[in-house]
């Protein structure tokens, strides 16, 4: 688990961070042009050109080698990062005008004691004890956030709380107008709009923005630096709203059920149309991995469904409409049966439907399935599951304490 906390560095305290920031960041640039000159920077490649750049220069050599040694290795994953994950870009130029320092250490390059955290270079840094430390940390991220705020996120162990005992499923359906609509009304997550309600006062800030900016190639004035603490303070606001209220109606959902059937839906595609900016404010991302990451905390079965033929296949008795809705039919009928039901909590009960009759437990819990057409619900409700279900079906082998991985239809 992370463990969070704030910072009060002092002048001389914040000078150091940055100033061993800007040697980590010259390293990681340094990978990005061995990595664009056709040659792999592995993590042992990677390690030889630390030891012979800190040989070279007394500037390097003068920071901590183990903040420096951890930038690369994180530099190395996220290049293996990117060749095995679709849509993973890689790792690109820091910029000294836009990335944000963030430094790791490990058990040998930083301590705790008497409530500071002691870092390479005689640095010592207040720290606001929020709440103990369950155990002892085996690394720390130094980070400065874009209000400019700096914070501690400790690597700690902490004892699992047994969960309660809970049965029974339920199916999430994502939205816009309603973030997530389940099979239970009570179990709901409506779309809170923390970002609309702050939407006004973040366009005074962004005209005082555009006021007080300089021409390209010219220091920021004092003023512009203002104006834009003060928009990214209403942006993190309104993103812990939303982080708040997802851990809350996590821990409702999680706690009085026992498999979770969710709508494998990724939101991405919603920056590109006209409800883009309602999307964001919903922060579907969010809630999705609060839920995830709880649920697999508590041993709960979690199984994520692909979203394709959810809204046109009735919950009822499992037949697929012929044609799409449009988005301003928001009831579903099926022509079949004559079922009828709210268009989302349809889709919710599809989504947990394919969890029971596709059952194919998987890795850690969390199972992949398609939902069920016409002809594999009936074939699955015969007991005869036809030749294409085994195609139909992806099984989901996840790492432990990794975020499921998409399985391609």
């Amino acid at each position: 688990m992370r463990y969070t906390y704030r910072l009060r560095p002092g002048a001389t305290a914040s000078h150091a961070l940055h100033t061993e920031w800007h040697r980590c960041r010259w390293l990681w640039n340094e990978a990005v042009h061995q990595q664009r000159a056709g040659h792999k920077p592995t993590l042992v490649r990677l390690s030889k050109m630390l030891t012979q750049a800190r040989s070279r220069m007394l500037w390097l050599r003068e920071g901590s080698q183990v903040a420096q040694q951890q930038t690369l290795r994180t530099y190395a994953q996220s290049l293996d990062h990117s060749f095995t994950v679709k849509g993973q870009g890689k790792p690109t130029l820091k910029r000294k005008d836009r990335a944000l320092p963030s430094l790791e250490y490990t058990t040998r390059g930083f301590s705790v004691r008497e409530g500071r955290l002691r870092l390479p270079g005689k640095v010592s840094i207040p720290v606001v004890w929020s709440r103990q430390l369950p155990s002892e940390p085996t690394s720390v991220r130094v980070y400065l956030d874009s209000v400019g705020h700096w914070y501690a996120s400790f690597v700690v162990r902490r004892p699992v709380a047994p969960a309660p005992p809970a049965s029974g499923g339920i199916g999430i359906d994502w939205g816009v107008k309603t973030t997530a609509t389940a099979t239970d009304p009570a179990f709901d997550l409506p779309y809170s709009g923390h970002r609309k309600r702050c939407a006004a006062e973040l366009a005074r800030a962004q005209r005082k923005m555009a006021r007080r900016r300089r021409p390209r190639g010219q220091k920021p004035s004092n003023g512009y630096q203002s104006a834009r603490r003060q928009a990214a303070r209403l942006h993190k606001k309104a993103a812990r709203q939303n982080t708040h209220a997802a851990r809350v109606w996590a821990a409702r959902v999680v706690d009085r059920h026992h498999t979770i059937a969710i709508e494998d839906f990724t939101p991405k595609f919603l920056t590109r149309s006209t409800m883009a900016r309602k999307a964001a404010d919903a922060a579907i991302s969010v809630a999705k991995r609060e839920l995830i990451e709880r649920a697999r905390r508590a041993g709960r079965k979690v199984v994520l469904v692909p979203p394709a033929y959810t809204t046109m296949t009735c919950a009822s008795c499992g037949a697929r409409a012929k044609q799409r809705l449009a988005l301003d039919v928001r009831m579903f009928r099926c022509e079949a049966c004559g079922h009828t039901a709210d268009r989302d909590r349809n889709a919710a009960q599809v989504i947990l439907a394919a969890t029971v009759e596709l059952d194919r437990v998987g890795v850690d819990d969390v199972r992949h399935c398609w939902p069920p057409s016409g002809a594999v619900s009936g074939a699955v409700r015969a007991g005869n599951p036809p030749a294409s279900a085994g195609g139909r079906v992806k099984t989901l082998q996840a790492r432990a304490g990794r975020a499921p991985v998409r399985a391609r239809p």
